[in-house]
Parts: C-alpha cells; sequence; structure tokens
C-alpha cells in the first residue's frame, strides 16, 4: 500500500535524526560530516537540506527529541505524586532513567551546551521547587535554585553514566530536597 506523502516526509525526516543521533553519539558533533548522516539514514543530501537548514539545526532538532524525551519520562512518572516533595523525588528517578539511554548525556550534556545557546526547560523542575519552598525564605531565591539543582542533576547524570552510584546521587537528592522543605517560613 503507498504511502502518504506526510508518512514518506517524516520517515525522511525520523531516518535523519535516527542516523544522525547515532553517529553525533559515536563520533561526536564535530567529527561528524553530513554525507556520512545521508548515507547512513539512506536519503539524499536534498532531502536533509529540505529538512534542515544545515548540520546545526539537525543537531538542534536532536537534542530537542532527546530533551522530550526526557521531559515526557520525568512528567510520566511524577504525574501521579502527593507531595511536591514526592513529585521531585519521582522526577529525579525519571531524569536518571531517561538520561541512562546510551548517548543521551553526551550528546544533552556534553555536546549540546557547547554548541547550542539554549538551555533544555526546566519547568516541571522550577514547579516542584516552587511548591515545596513556598512560604519559606527560599522562597525569593527560586530561580537561583532551580538553576543550581538543574545544574546538580547534570552533574549527577554525568558521573553516573561515568559509573558513579546512582543510588548515592537519589540519595543525596532525597538529602538536599528534605533540606529545602524545612528551611524556616519567612517572617513578616
Amino acid at each position: 500500500m503507498p504511502r502518504s506523502n506526510r508518512e514518506r516526509t517524516d520517515a525522511t525526516r525520523t531516518a535523519l535524526l535516527d542516523a544522525a543521533r547515532a553517529l553525533f553519539v559515536e563520533k561526536g558533533y564535530s567529527e561528524t560530516a553530513t554525507p556520512e548522516i545521508v548515507a547512513a539514514a539512506k536519503v539524499t543530501r536534498g532531502a536533509l537540506y529540505h529538512h534542515f537548514e544545515d548540520k546545526k539545526a539537525l543537531f538542534a532538532a536532536v537534542v530537542e527529541r532527546e530533551a522530550a524525551e526526557v521531559g515526557a519520562a520525568i512528567e510520566a512518572k511524577s504525574a501521579d505524586a502527593t507531595s511536591a516533595r514526592d513529585a521531585l523525588l519521582q522526577g529525579a528517578s525519571a531524569y536518571f532513567d531517561a538520561m541512562a539511554v546510551p548517548g543521551r548525556t553526551k550528546l544533552l550534556l556534553r555536546e549540546a551546551p557547547a554548541l547550542l545557546a539554549d538551555e533544555p526547560a526546566e519547568a516541571s523542575l522550577r514547579a516542584g521547587l516552587s511548591e515545596l519552598v513556598a512560604g519559606s525564605k527560599l522562597e525569593p531565591l527560586l530561580d537561583p535554585l532551580t538553576v543550581l539543582i538543574s545544574a546538580a542533576f547534570d552533574r549527577a547524570a554525568i558521573a553516573v553514566d561515568a559509573g558513579g552510584s546512582r543510588e548515592g546521587y537519589e540519595a543525596a537528592i532525597a538529602a538536599l530536597l528534605d533540606g529545602l522543605g524545612h528551611a524556616d517560613p519567612l517572617r513578616r
């Protein structure tokens, strides 16, 4: 049965993203050439440039897809949490699960920050922290706390990817969140 134009377009785009991802993980962005990507995807250079402006745009699309998968995993695992602390802990566990996908740490935490200006969204983390520190002396520090804790998650994922103890990092995150959750309320 013949495929529609939309199905062929989607299949070509997916083939390019999959091939590029595999090569970016294996060789890194700078060592991957577009002819390798189109050969691995079994498409023409014209198809590549029809879907993406250049190699950097293709890389950005790979990173965006990876980040979306991480975000979806976090949202799904923490959706039924009954408290901010539980949502953050379940989200942390989901983050480590999602970052355990081979090559994801390299793409999102090593290659992307060096090439792309925009950081992945931290909306879920910020929302959980906002609820956790509401009414405390830490509430005015929500934005810096979100940035710092996000960076801590990223460094932990790199350490786990390098063989560190995931359980140890999850326990440390729980201790950190417990400390934030017990901040003295603001005195007015």
